[in-house]
């Protein structure tokens, strides 16, 4: 059972899950995001989720600067299910977490756990359940063209077979998690309301990341 057939309501997946609390670390539904486990909380974080529903909140951190132990977290994550585990040298666990759907925080729960564990709402997020939900409406052009753009400014490459065959929900959320965008910017991503209103957040961050990178090459001519 894949995890798609395995969440298939809201109500498939457990109102606590403990978060892990990472800026830059997007995850999106049917996304695969790999995870490099070292510190003491996390790695029984990672534990405490394998001997029950191998559910892990990602969220980010909502201010800069706040205290590293405890700091203030965004209100909107995406949960995801370890799919990948693995023991390594240096006492360290290697993860993959797949994206099942993303969340509201509700409240924080009093725990005695050393990782935080929160209350949270799919309710709003049942379409990250399905599939290829709103795929469809992607301008899938437009995604392709400013991509190339992207790579061409950067003197990078991509494999055009894999990018020609992978669906628009895949390719949407893959570039999405992928991007080198700041923790703001990927939280604009998360929170996109559908997957067409992402794409557009997407094309749009790359233009202005494009027109930044013109205009600074411009300055070093002159």
């Amino acid at each position: 059972m894949d995890v798609t057939e395995r969440y298939r309501r809201t109500t498939d997946l457990p109102p606590r899950i403990a978060v892990f609390p990472l800026n830059g670390a997007l995850l999106l539904p049917r996304g695969h995001l790999p995870l490099n486990i070292f510190e003491p909380r996390y790695l029984e974080m990672v534990e405490d989720a394998m001997s029950g529903s191998r559910v892990i909140g990602m969220v980010q951190i909502a201010k800069t600067g706040a205290p590293v132990d405890s700091p203030e977290l965004q209100a909107i994550g995406c949960c995801g299910r370890i799919t990948s585990y693995a023991e390594v040298p240096d006492d360290r666990l290697m993860i993959t977490l797949t994206g099942i759907c993303r969340f509201h925080i509700v409240d924080e729960i009093e725990v005695t756990t050393p990782y935080r564990q929160v209350a949270v709402s799919f309710d709003d997020f049942a379409g990250d359940l399905i599939p290829g939900s709103g795929q469809d409406e992607v301008d899938r052009g437009v995604l392709l063209k400013t991509f190339k753009a992207y790579l061409d400014a950067n003197s990078m490459d991509a494999d055009w077979n894999e990018i020609s065959s992978a669906s628009n929900e895949t390719l949407v959320n893959a570039l999405s998690m992928l991007s080198p965008y700041p923790p703001q910017e990927k939280q604009a991503l998360l929170e996109a309301r559908d997957l067409k209103a992402r794409a557009e957040v997407l094309v749009a961050l790359t233009e202005m990341n494009l027109a930044r990178q013109s205009a600074d090459d411009e300055h070093v001519i002159q």
